[in-house]
């Protein structure tokens, strides 16, 4: 199984040539989830080969443009280059209007379904599930209704060693007990310990995503022990109360609750275009969390190598 992220845009507010507002992808054993999408999404998923057709799930934090203002653009992108397969959009509520406006205006009538999937305002619930990974909404604390999301991986089954089949003559309807970690009792009434035909899997994976949002205590215990939090870092930490006021954190903010939540890396982004040097960011974060990192568009985390 692979989980690889790769980052879009990074920067809050204006986007620039240089710059680009928040959006990510994530790849979960080929499956594609797009998280936030800001404008000029749909190039960067171009500029990274990055195929948009493979999205069929996306994740809308919060109803500031910076967050959601390329969805649109990569709707109807879709349907020009001839889509039919479904997407589902999560968000809050007001966004169903929103694009339903925007395509009514344009009297464009999609060529594929497209549902919309309407996020809590108060509650934090599982929010689509398969047989790969389970997604879950986590409540912020934003100027306005805004989610987080956790990705994590369910756990993996056990591998057959393909070797051990031939060798206890093991029939083919047997296999999936085995990889559900049962023993295999043969024709003679002999028990061959699961151990001895099976492998551990990979340990299942979790990614953490906190958009916009003040210090908030709370989500501590619910991201504890993920491989990966992305949390915003949109001022350095002398800017405390200008952070406070727009309900965003600060890097010490960021690396608190990584630190406390005792995750295994920490990823900055949504940073204030009035930093021209990422590093102060970067290095501030450190004095409180160590291993954090800067995320920066076109890089790819991949989670084995975590």
């Amino acid at each position: 199984m692979s989980l690889k992220l790769t980052i879009l845009g990074c920067d809050s507010a204006i986007p620039t040539i240089n710059k680009h507002q928040t959006a990510q992808l994530l790849n979960i054993n080929e499956r594609f989830f797009l998280i936030d999408c800001g404008e000029n999404t749909q190039v960067q998923l171009r500029k990274y080969e990055l195929s948009f057709q493979r999205i069929h799930h996306v994740f809308i934090s919060h109803l500031h443009g910076d967050h959601y203002f390329g969805l649109i653009g990569l709707i109807t992108s879709m349907h020009l280059l001839g889509r039919k397969k479904e997407l589902h959009i999560y968000a809050h509520s007001k966004l169903k209007e929103i694009i339903n406006i925007q395509l009514s205006a344009s009297n464009t009538d999609l060529n594929y379904p497209l549902f919309f999937h309407v996020l809590p305002e108060d509650s934090e619930v599982v929010l689509y599930k398969d047989d790969s990974v389970e997604i879950s909404n986590i409540l912020l604390n934003h100027t306005i209704n805004c989610s987080g999301f956790i990705f994590k991986e369910l756990k993996y089954k056990r591998k057959i060693i393909k070797e051990k089949i031939e060798e206890f003559n093991i029939p083919y309807d047997k296999i999936i007990d085995l990889k559900n970690g049962l023993d295999f009792i043969n024709e003679n009434g002999n028990i061959i310990s699961n151990d001895l035909i099976t492998s551990h899997s990979s340990p299942p994976k979790s990614y953490a995503y906190c958009s916009d949002t003040s210090f908030f205590s709370e989500i501590i215990s619910k991201i504890r022990g993920v491989d990966l939090l992305y949390h915003e870092a949109t001022f350095c930490h002398d800017l405390k109360e200008r952070a406070l006021e727009t309900g965003h954190s600060t890097t010490k903010d960021a690396a608190t609750i990584a630190k406390e939540a005792n995750v295994k890396r920490l990823m900055l982004g949504h940073y204030s275009k009035r930093y021209s040097n990422l590093n102060e960011l970067l290095l501030e974060s450190r004095d409180v969390f160590p291993n954090t990192f800067l995320s920066k568009s076109g890089d790819t985390i991949d989670f084995n190598e975590i």
